[in-house]
This record gives C-alpha cells, sequence and structure tokens, in this order.
C-alpha cells in the first residue's frame, strides 16, 4: 500500500496549476486535481485529474474519503462562492485538514475611479449613472443581472460563449489573460469604453485593464468577492500553501 498523502486540489486558477506542478515534484504525495468543466478548454495542471461535479458537500466528503485524501485544498476562483462553502462542509465530514489558497485582492490608487459594489445585481443598477458603453469583464456567468439594460452598450470579454439571458446590445469577445496595459487601452479607446465592470479576482493576470481604465480616466465598479468559510485557514500564495501542507519548498 503507497505511503504517499494525498492531496486534492480543487482548481482552475493559474495558482492551482503551480501548486499542482510544485506538490506532483515531492515523491511522498500524491496529487489530484479536480476541475468544474466550466471551460471548454481548461489548462490542465500536473499530476492526477478529475473534470466535473462532486454532487455537493456530501459527495464531495464520500469521494475524499473513497480516495483516502490526507490533505483538501481549495484553489477555486475567489468568485467560486458554492464550491469553496461544499469544501469546508465536505473537509468536516471527512476529518481532513483544508486550507484555502486565494490570490490577494486588487487596492485601489491614486487616479483610480473606482466604485466597489457588493454583486452583480448592484452592479447593474449602478452602471447608468457612470457611462452608456460599458466593459464587462465578469466573465459568461452572471450577464443576466445586466440584460434589462437595454440602453447600454457591453462589450463582454469572456473564455466561452455566453449563454442567454443576455444584454440585448452586446458584443463577443472570446479572450483568455494574461493581458497588457497597451492592449487594453487599446481595447477602450476602439470601443469607446466610457465605463468598466470587474469582479476583484486579485492577481496580475487580469490587472492591466484597471491601470488602462486609470489612465483613460475611466470609472470602474468592482464587485468586491465574497469571504473564505469561517474557520477556514488562508494562504495568499503557493509558497504558503506549500509550507502548510508541511514539504519542502
Amino acid at each position: 500500500m503507497s505511503t504517499r498523502r494525498h492531496v486534492l486540489i480543487l482548481g482552475g486558477t493559474a495558482e492551482a496549476r503551480r501548486l499542482a506542478a510544485e506538490l506532483n515534484a515531492e515523491p511522498g504525495l500524491l496529487v489530484t486535481s479536480s476541475l468544474a468543466g466550466r471551460v471548454a478548454q481548461p489548462r490542465l495542471p500536473a499530476g492526477q485529474v478529475r473534470i466535473g461535479g462532486f454532487g455537493g458537500a456530501a459527495g464531495l466528503a464520500q469521494w475524499l474519503r473513497e480516495h483516502r485524501v490526507d490533505v483538501l485544498i481549495d484553489a477555486t476562483h475567489p468568485f467560486a462562492e458554492k464550491i469553496s462553502f461544499n469544501a469546508a462542509a465536505a473537509a468536516a465530514l471527512a476529518h481532513i485538514p483544508l486550507l484555502a489558497l486565494r490570490r490577494p485582492g486588487w487596492v485601489s490608487g491614486p487616479g483610480d475611479r473606482w466604485h466597489e459594489v457588493g454583486s452583480l445585481a448592484e452592479a447593474a443598477g449602478l452602471l447608468p449613472s457612470l457611462g452608456q458603453r460599458v466593459f464587462l469583464t465578469t466573465g459568461r456567468m452572471g450577464l443576466a443581472a445586466f440584460a434589462g439594460l437595454g440602453e447600454l452598450w457591453f462589450l463582454v470579454r469572456s473564455v466561452d460563449p455566453p449563454e442567454p439571458p443576455c444584454p440585448a446590445r452586446m458584443e463577443v469577445l472570446l479572450d483568455r489573460g494574461p493581458f497588457t496595459v497597451e492592449g487594453e487601452s487599446e481595447l477602450l479607446g476602439r470601443h469607446r469604453i466610457d465605463v468598466l465592470v470587474t469582479k476583484d479576482s486579485g492577481g496580475p493576470a487580469t490587472s492591466a485593464k484597471l491601470t488602462a481604465a486609470r489612465e483613460a480616466g475611466v470609472p470602474v465598479i468592482v464587485v468586491r468577492r465574497p469571504p473564505v468559510p469561517s474557520g477556514v485557514p488562508v494562504a495568499p500564495d503557493v509558497t504558503g500553501a506549500v509550507a502548510w501542507i508541511g514539504t519542502p519548498s
């Protein structure tokens, strides 16, 4: 029987892929990454990979037991609130340690015109007072919140095509970061964008749009991220996660 510790990474982020690569190089660990399957062509991490849901907290707890998982790492997107709470419940049911790997959120600076809101619905309610041509970078999920704003024009950027309901006046840009300030500035100018909507996902891969908006004087609506479930320890980066797991870094 293998004596390797089994680590399950709930992934889909760049941090999750980096963590999987680092842990997979450790001979004392067996690493499995789980992807939700919402992206058609995901970037696959090193090690074993499973794709698809677990069937809620109970299903995840059963999987943890059946596959003898020793450590659970929640390295999902900061806005993947449901899976994070399922992970906390499942870890408690299976009696295994859980760590949340969360990149730090963005922080506004001099010249930024940020309007922080608590939800996509709140963002939609604020939009008409700030602009008419919207760069919407909140992903393909949740566009229904903006579907009723028929007087506004939207440039929607996502990895995969969005599904209805969507805004009536909309152009879709299929693209995946990282992005550059030069590219984002060109995009804002070419489409005459006068307001940007984003989620506080943090990290450098998609932060260039914030710099471009600052330089162009474009206001930004920032949707605050949901909190990590109570009692779950948090590592801000891969180095911290590796140290928490207890492997050499």
